[in-house]
């Protein structure tokens, strides 16, 4: 008998034993089980502006960490090594308990650490395990930060934001075309960047991919929208490299980040060109 995923807008109908789009969520006797919780497949000490987060606690370091799967197909993903591996990724098992433990053992090394961030493949595929460690984060004072491509449905959103400090959004483009392109859906991430900047600190990063997503146009309506959610809110536009599967494409031109950054100014207070 099938069981529908409602994590996130695929509602993959899973078979018993069957894995779903992301790889990392599995029917398991009619239930939805997380197979990456506590998988770790990248672990590191980060600036806090890599992720990127320009104004939320400049200057600080957090530990940021990821596993295998996405619910996106993006070609030019560029951690696809863990993000598309699957199980077959090479992993280490982290509790939540013991990674809320090294995140304070780090609070105490010279360098400091603000908390911990869920980055490098999409995280939200491995809900429970972020619910968890947020969770036992703000028990003593940690900061949870999360970076996700937004395709999360809202019931789950919701009930996650109390435990979120800051997000980092990937806006991928703006029109439903581009995120056919990618397999995603638009209107879902822009709900998820609408209530998430409601609740909790949000940044935006576009990634500009010449001859897809680089018209002033485009740009232009994108960041009139964050507008009106908040001008304030910060956009990250940032600079392409050919990788994985659109290796023989040009890099994005320093000029274009250039101009669709003078764009995006028109409406927003904050705007960084990344990549460059």
């Amino acid at each position: 008998m099938k069981t529908i995923c409602s994590l996130c807008p695929h509602h993959c109908q899973l078979e018993p034993g069957q894995s779903g789009l992301c790889q990392a969520r599995r029917n398991k006797n009619g239930k939805i089980i997380c197979d990456n919780y506590g998988r770790l497949a990248a672990l590191a000490l980060d600036p806090i502006e890599k992720k990127p987060l320009r104004r939320f606690y400049p200057g600080n370091w957090i530990l940021s960490v990821g596993s295998y799967g996405c619910n996106l197909r993006c070609p030019f993903c560029q951690n696809y090594k863990i993000s598309m591996e699957g199980k077959k990724s090479e992993t280490i098992f982290l509790s939540p308990k013991d990674l809320v433990k090294r995140a304070m053992n780090l609070t105490e090394k010279a360098r400091g650490n603000l908390g911990i961030a869920f980055t490098y493949n999409e995280p939200l595929i491995g809900y429970e395990y972020i619910y968890d460690c947020a969770k036992l984060a703000h028990q003593v004072g940690l900061k949870t930060v999360i970076v996700t491509n937004g395709m999360i449905c809202e019931e789950p959103l919701l009930k996650l934001l109390p435990l979120t400090d800051a997000m980092n959004i990937d806006l991928k483009g703006f029109t439903q075309q581009y995120y056919d392109w990618v397999g995603g859906d638009l209107e879902t991430v822009k709900n998820t960047i609408a209530v998430s900047a409601s609740q909790c600190h949000v940044e935006v990063t576009t990634l500009i991919i010449p001859g897809k997503n680089d018209r002033t146009e485009g740009m232009n309506a994108e960041a009139k929208w964050i507008a009106s959610l908040n001008p304030e809110i910060p956009l990250h536009i940032s600079r392409f490299f050919p990788c994985w599967h659109v290796l023989g494409q040009e890099p994005t031109p320093v000029q274009t980040i250039s101009s669709l950054c003078r764009e995006a100014k028109e409406h927003l207070q904050y705007v960084y060109a990344g990549n460059c």
